[in-house]
């Protein structure tokens, strides 16, 4: 099989050749510090591991007056520049004299003046100062935020190129400057996830108003997905664990929005994983239940959270493919080549049963030994079913 069919089979529920194998976002720190700067497509390369192609080209809806920011400051090939329009202007500048690279946002509207800041290290980037200072501010959001579409025509240029390479992923359109794909995880990070969650409890009716005017624009994105030869489609992020919040708050919150974009997207044509890189156990079959196409990291305790990949199995198997479950804190560094392929090994005969398993680390890595990446690319091959 190519990577392509191998990592479809799996997605599709069924039996490839051998173990699919790949990894999750590639961090630009890991590949400079270890790689030589090398590019992610040079990296699945050298290991042979089963690529990923990510690519979020937007466009604007124009019929709107929407169009593509002219100065957009993160126009880095994977979303193209933001969209924008004469009511939703987006400004920024650098602030020196801080600790960290930081970044200040304002996005003027004819009503208010909303402000977001940024700060970055070599790693990553972080919110230091979230967008929503007021709950009124939701009001701003849903009267002049543009929202983008997907340009179906870059993402189909850029999936025949890939060809059999590996899957085409992509995620469903996160809020400008700093987002996720899904509605309380964007929410989180414009209003901050402690206080979301205290909100809840105090203010549940404006938690889902605004959770509502978050969801209208992934709805229009959505739309827009008609025809874009995606084979994978993110929604979700780590705000929805249940290392962040509760079954509870999960089901009243997070569930009746995510499930309703997971149910737009199928009839978009679009397959869906959801992404949770955090505790996962007690909602595994919440999640399953909201109709997604597969699910995400299968984190384990060793970096933090809870699952058990051979009761994940059990569980969901059958309903879901399932990605992620290797530990690359402890198999990625400090270990020996041996003790990697062993997990490896591990993981397949915990959750490879029948098919329907990609393994991936659970979530991105900032350092990894080249070594022992090179011994998971290898055990995966030895296997097979």
């Amino acid at each position: 099989m190519t990577s392509k069919q191998r990592m479809l089979t799996a997605l599709n529920g069924g039996v490839p050749d051998r173990l699919p194998a790949t990894t999750h976002h590639l961090m630009s720190y890991f590949l400079k510090k270890y790689m030589h700067s090398m590019s992610n497509q040079e990296f699945f390369d050298h290991f042979g591991l089963d690529p990923i192609l990510w690519t979020v080209p937007y466009m604007a809806d124009e019929t709107r007056g929407f169009y593509p920011d002219p100065v957009d400051d993160v126009g880095n090939g994977l979303y193209g520049p933001r969209i924008v329009s004469d009511d939703w202007r987006i400004e920024w500048n650098k602030v020196p004299g801080r600790a960290y690279d930081t970044t200040a946002y304002r996005i003027v509207t004819p009503k208010k003046t909303l402000s977001m800041e940024l700060q970055a290290n070599e790693q990553t980037a972080w919110i230091s100062e979230h967008l929503l200072k007021d709950k009124q501010d939701i009001e701003i959001i849903a009267q002049y935020a543009t929202y983008p579409l997907c340009d179906v025509d870059a993402v189909n240029k850029r999936a025949e190129e890939f060809g059999e390479r590996g899957l085409v992923r992509g995620h469903i359109a996160c809020f400008d400057i700093y987002g996720q794909p899904g509605c309380w995880q964007d929410a989180a990070c414009l209003y901050g996830i402690e206080k979301l969650i205290m909100a809840t409890y105090d203010d549940p009716e404006w938690v889902h108003e605004f959770l509502k005017i978050l969801q209208s624009r992934k709805i229009e994105f959505i739309k827009s997905l008609k025809g874009a030869k995606y084979d994978l489609l993110e929604l979700g992020g780590g705000d929805a664990s249940t290392t962040v919040i509760s079954p509870k708050i999960f089901d009243e919150f997070v569930a009746p929005y995510d499930s309703e974009l997971i149910d737009l997207a199928h009839q978009a044509g679009q397959k869906i994983v959801y992404h949770t890189c955090g505790g996962m156990m007690p909602i595994l079959e919440n999640i399953a239940d909201m109709g997604p196409d597969a699910m995400e990291t299968f984190t384990p305790p060793g970096m933090g959270a809870d699952v058990d990949l051979a009761e994940a199995k059990k569980r969901i198997g059958d309903r879901v493919c399932m990605i992620g479950g290797l530990d690359q804190f402890h198999f990625f560094t400090g270990c020996t080549p041996e003790e990697t392929r062993a997990e490896v090994r591990r993981c397949f005969e915990a959750a490879g049963e029948g098919g329907g398993f990609i393994l991936s680390p659970s979530d991105h890595f900032f350092d990894a030994e080249p070594e022992l990446i090179m011994a998971y690319a290898d055990e995966v091959k030895r296997c097979v079913y």
